[in-house]
C-alpha cells in the first residue's frame, strides 16, 4: 500500500479551488477529514444497541483522521489514521484476535515486533483486561470483559494526543438524549421571516445532499457503523458485535480497495458546487437581510465557497462551541439541520429570537420516502415542509 494515495486529478479550476478554499490560512483546517462514532449500549437506545438487562456494556469505536493536500497533478490523501476498539466478553476478544491475525495474512502484513507492516502502512493491535482510558477515567467494565483495539496508519503520520483523544472525549460526553419535539406550526413558505428581520441561519446537511455530498448514513456504510433493514427505511441497528462488524477485515486484508471508500466523502465535498441554495443566501446576506456567519457543522466548504463567512461548529473536544448570536438579530432559521447540534437552537431561544425551520423532515432511500422528523422543533416554532433550494430560492424573491 503506497501513500500518498490518488483522490482525484487536478485542472487549473480545481488548483485554484485548492489553493484559495482548502489549504491552509483559514479557521480550520480545511485539509482535514475527521469521523467518530463510539456505540454503547445504554436503556435509552436499547431498540438501536439491543441493550437488555443481561447484555448492557458492549462498545465500539472508530475514529479516523485524514490530511489531503495536493501536487500539481493531483488530489492526494498524504496521512492516513484509522482507530477501531472493541469491548466485549473475554471470549469474543479471543475469537476476533484470532480473526484479526487472518485478516494479516490475507493482506500481506508483515510482522515488526509488536506492529505489522504493508508497505507505508503501520498496524498496531493491543489488548487489554481494562483499558487503560477505562482506567484513568475509573469507568466500570464488567470482569468479564476486554478491550482490543488496532490503530492502522501511514508511516509519516504522527498525531498528537489532544486528537488521539478524540473519541474519549466523545465518550466522556455520553449518549445523546433526544429532545422531546413540540406542536409547531406548519407554514406554506418562509414569509413570516420578513416579520423577523435580521435573521441569522444554521444549516445542515439539506443543503450539501442537493449538492451532492453523501447524506451521513453512507460514512455509516463505510466505516460499518450501523446495520440498516433495506425493507425498512430509516431503522437501523449499532454494529456491535465483532462477527458481525467487516471494517478490519476489508481495511486489512484488501486497504487498495477499501480506500476508495474512505476518500469518497471528502472527493464528493471537493468536487461539489454551491447550489442556488446557497447562492439565495449570499444575496440575503448583500441585502442585510441575513447577518452574521452561517452556523454549520458540514465539512465541504461549500458555504464559503459560496461567498459566506462560515461558523464551523463541528467540534470533538467540545459539545458545542460558542456561536456568534448577533444582538440585532431576530430570528434563527435552521435548514435541513437535525439532532446534532440542537444547542446552538436552545441558545437562540434563551436569547429571545424567533425560530424558524425548513426541512422536509425525511428523505428518500431505496425509492421509499423514510420519515425524519425533528426532534428540537417546538410549539411555536415554524416550520415550512420544503427542501433548502426551493424554500431559499422563494424565500430570496420574496425579500428585496
Amino acid at each position: 500500500m503506497k501513500l500518498p494515495y490518488s483522490v482525484l486529478a487536478l485542472d487549473d479550476s480545481l488548483r485554484e479551488r485548492w489553493d484559495t478554499h482548502f489549504a491552509a490560512g483559514h479557521d480550520r483546517e480545511r485539509y482535514v477529514e475527521e469521523g467518530i462514532w463510539r456505540r454503547t449500549q445504554n436503556p435509552e437506545n436499547a431498540e438501536q444497541s439491543g441493550w437488555t438487562p443481561e447484555s448492557n456494556s458492549r462498545r465500539r469505536m472508530v475514529h479516523y483522521w485524514y490530511r489531503y493536500g495536493r501536487t500539481e497533478s493531483h488530489l492526494e490523501l498524504q496521512e492516513f489514521y484509522l482507530y477501531h476498539c472493541v469491548t466485549v466478553p473475554s471470549p469474543e476478544i479471543d475469537a476476533h484476535e484470532e480473526k484479526v491475525q487472518k485478516f494479516f495474512a490475507q493482506g500481506g502484513w508483515v510482522r515488526d515486533g509488536e506492529a505489522w507492516r504493508r508497505g507505508d502502512l503501520i498496524c498496531l493491535p493491543a489488548r487489554y483486561r481494562k483499558h487503560p482510558k477505562d482506567v484513568e477515567a475509573d469507568r466500570e467494565v464488567p470482569a468479564d470483559f476486554e478491550s482490543y483495539e488496532i490503530v492502522i496508519k501511514s508511516e509519516n503520520c504522527d498525531l498528537p494526543s489532544d486528537i488521539t483523544n478524540h473519541p474519549w472525549y466523545v465518550l466522556a460526553g455520553g449518549i445523546r438524549i433526544k429532545d422531546k419535539r413540540g406542536e409547531p406550526t406548519l407554514v406554506d413558505d418562509l414569509s413570516e421571516l420578513k416579520n423577523y428581520l435580521p435573521f441569522q441561519v444554521e444549516v445542515g446537511c439539506g443543503t450539501s445532499f442537493e449538492a451532492g455530498v453523501p447524506p451521513l448514513h453512507r460514512l455509516h456504510e463505510i466505516y460499518r457503523v450501523t446495520s440498516r433493514d433495506d425493507n425498512m427505511p430509516g431503522t437501523y441497528t449499532f454494529t456491535l458485535d465483532p462477527d458481525e462488524d467487516t471494517l478490519l477485515a476489508e481495511v486489512l486484508g484488501a486497504p487498495e480497495k477499501k480506500f476508495g471508500e474512505f476518500v469518497e466523502m471528502f472527493r464528493a465535498c471537493f468536487v461539489a458546487e454551491p447550489t442556488p441554495a446557497l447562492i439565495a443566501l449570499r444575496q440575503l446576506a448583500e441585502r442585510g437581510h441575513l447577518v452574521g456567519p452561517v452556523i454549520t457543522n458540514n465539512f465541504d466548504v461549500l458555504t464559503a465557497r459560496a461567498g459566506l463567512e462560515e461558523c464551523f461548529v463541528r467540534r470533538y473536544d467540545q459539545r458545542v462551541p460558542d456561536v456568534p448570536l448577533l444582538p440585532e438579530a431576530k430570528s434563527l432559521l435552521v435548514v435541513g439541520n437535525h439532532a446534532d447540534r440542537r444547542k446552538v437552537q436552545a441558545r437562540a431561544r434563551e436569547r429571545g429570537m424567533k425560530l424558524f425551520f425548513l426541512d422536509p423532515e425525511g428523505f428518500w432511500l431505496n425509492g421509499e420516502f423514510a420519515d425524519y422528523p425533528l426532534e428540537s422543533a417546538l410549539t411555536g416554532d415554524l416550520l415550512c415542509h420544503k427542501e433548502a433550494t426551493a424554500g431559499l430560492v422563494e424565500l430570496e424573491k420574496l425579500l428585496p
